[in-house]
């Protein structure tokens, strides 16, 4: 069998030539776009939210309320910012920074767009890439995470420490499923660098060819960003407001930053790697012009938005689940699924190599699809129990109700006390 060259990879060219002043120019327009795209998606999820339930949403602060989410920032900001009394301060301080750092580092890595000209400098529309950029995006998701267990036990309150457990639980379940997800990508492409990902897929999308891969994915990465119906570290119906309870002010802003920013990550990252990156879609991409100069950043947007606003539709449709549902989702579906996918892809990659080209996709894909729906068939449903039958009261007693499968004598019973 022939290993992947991913030893072999170097640095993807273009990038370490910049001079200072472009790349502060990016970080800077990167850190203004993803505090933009939070304030919107503010304004876009409570409208659309509202259109679904046939409500108005906000429509005072600007045109179509679209000021609505600059106003509750500057809300937040002016409030009393309050530490409780048994707060551990110095944690309780470093948790939100540790949530949102994080969060803005990881869109470091994602390709907007292909070489371009700026004042006469040819770089690509990114800040950097690496060999594993993609492990840098989990490592950062993932370290956010610590954030959320801080403030949950530095607050001194239960029901934050319950939230910031029940947190680190979600990720750690999830964050597996979401990595294995990725694994059929990463033998495809050959390489784990952004930049190179969106080039294997000049002609066919992963979506197409690697679909369930692109399925586990996007239900991972819902897991991953404690998004409706997977909110369960800040469940308001049994832990008040979970792991930022006893946040305010911009400390709790910050915790509200860092969700919407990592969900433009994860949303920017299934672009990158499932949907072409910053290439037009077909039939545009038929005209190589589309794939050159700023167009590209044209279509990076579309597919993001479009990615983001099923993450509103989500919310707006589907009940939270229960805890134990998400935990048995996560470890008996999605983790089963994605090494039975990850096994059959290695195999197809392998069998390409040699002569029988097309022999096991027809005969793995049929056993793929057998495998899943056995493993997630319920099981068959079991005889009822015999319900024990209750001792019916004396005569002139109180009467008592029938039981589930117990014919109704309430009446008879009613009958005899009368007499």
């Amino acid at each position: 069998m022939r290993a992947l060259p991913f030893a072999d990879v170097a640095v993807p060219s273009g990038f370490g030539s910049d001079p200072w002043w472009l790349i502060i120019s990016k970080v800077v327009v990167i850190f203004v776009f993803l505090v933009a795209t939070t304030l919107f998606m503010i304004w876009a999820e409570r409208r659309v939210v509202a259109r679904m339930q046939q409500r108005l949403g906000p429509n005072r602060v600007g045109p179509y309320g679209i000021g609505q989410g600059l106003a509750d920032g500057i809300k937040l900001a002016l409030k009393e910012d309050i530490i409780p009394k048994l707060a551990d301060k110095p944690v309780y301080l470093l948790a939100p920074l540790v949530s949102a750092i994080p969060a803005l580092m990881a869109f470091a890595v994602i390709p907007i767009g292909p070489v371009v000209s700026i004042a006469g400098h040819h770089t690509p529309l990114q800040i950097t890439d690496f060999p594993v950029a993609v492990l840098y995006i989990l490592a950062c998701s993932a370290f956010g995470v610590y954030g959320i267990v801080l403030a949950g036990w530095a607050s001194g309150s239960a029901y934050p420490l319950l939230g910031g457990l029940r947190s680190a639980a979600q990720v750690i379940s999830y964050e597996v499923a979401l990595g294995l997800s990725l694994v059929a990508v990463f033998l495809y492409a050959g390489s784990l660098s952004t930049s190179q990902i969106v080039a294997g897929q000049h002609s066919v999308w992963y979506a197409i060819s690697l679909a369930p891969s692109m399925i586990i994915y996007a239900v991972a990465a819902v897991g991953e960003t404690n998004r409706a119906p997977f909110d369960l570290p800040e469940a308001e119906g049994e832990l008040v407001g979970g792991f930022h309870t006893e946040y305010s002010s911009l400390k709790f802003a910050m915790f509200f930053l860092a969700e919407y920013i990592n969900m433009t990550t994860v949303s920017a990252l299934a672009t990158t790697l499932f949907l072409g990156g910053w290439r037009a879609p077909w039939p545009l991409s038929l005209d190589p012009t589309l794939n050159t100069g700023w167009w590209p950043v044209l279509w990076f947007l579309i597919k993001l938005f479009g990615i983001l606003f099923i993450f509103i539709w989500l919310r707006g449709t589907l009940p939270r689940l229960r805890y134990d549902q998400f935990m048995r989702l996560g470890w008996k579906v999605l983790i089963p699924v994605s090494l039975i996918w990850i096994m059959l892809v290695g195999a197809i990659r392998q069998v390409h190599t040699t002569s029988r080209a097309h022999l096991l996709e027809y005969i793995g894909i049929p056993v793929l699809i057998l495998l899943a729906v056995i493993w997630i068939w319920p099981e068959q449903q079991r005889q009822p129990e015999e319900v024990p039958t209750a001792e019916r009261p004396e005569p002139g007693g109180y009467p008592v109700p029938a039981l589930p499968g117990e014919p109704d004598s309430t009446a008879e019973t009613q009958e005899v006390s009368r007499a």
